[in-house]
């Protein structure tokens, strides 16, 4: 289960640093090296959101190939992963295989570190 897992961190890994890049790549008016969705690309245009979101895939794609702060980058990543599939079902089918792809790597992550959600589930913490 462990292999696995380190398996599923980089390949989660090098699907966000790859997107994250080829999105600079839009950003700064060049060529892109991997198949983008035109209507994505629409979405985000090309100002301040799309290098957020790129930045963020970025370092998220770095900080899971090295192995540190896992469970924090699924947290983060959870709502990228999420819109990515609301997008792909409902807007741009293209790459809706991509995104159900995303979504079991980052389930199977979650519910392998599930033990370090634990702290952010507790409704009321104790001597506070």
């Amino acid at each position: 289960m462990k292999v696995t897992a380190r398996i599923m961190e980089i390949i989660l890994g090098l699907i966000f640093l790859g997107a994250g890049i080829n999105g600079y790549f839009v950003l700064f008016g060049l060529e892109p090296f991997a198949p983008t969705s035109p209507a994505a690309m629409e979405f985000l245009g090309d100002g301040y959101l799309l290098a957020l979101e790129k930045g963020i895939e970025i370092v998220a794609g770095i900080m899971l190939i090295i192995r540190r702060y896992i469970p924090l980058i699924l947290v983060v990543l959870a709502g990228i992963v999420i819109n990515i599939l609301a997008f792909h079902l409902f807007v741009d089918a293209e790459l809706l295989v991509l995104a159900i792809v995303l979504v079991v790597l980052e389930g199977f992550l979650a519910w392998y570190y599930r033990e370090s959600y634990k702290g952010l589930l507790v409704s009321r913490p104790e001597g506070k």
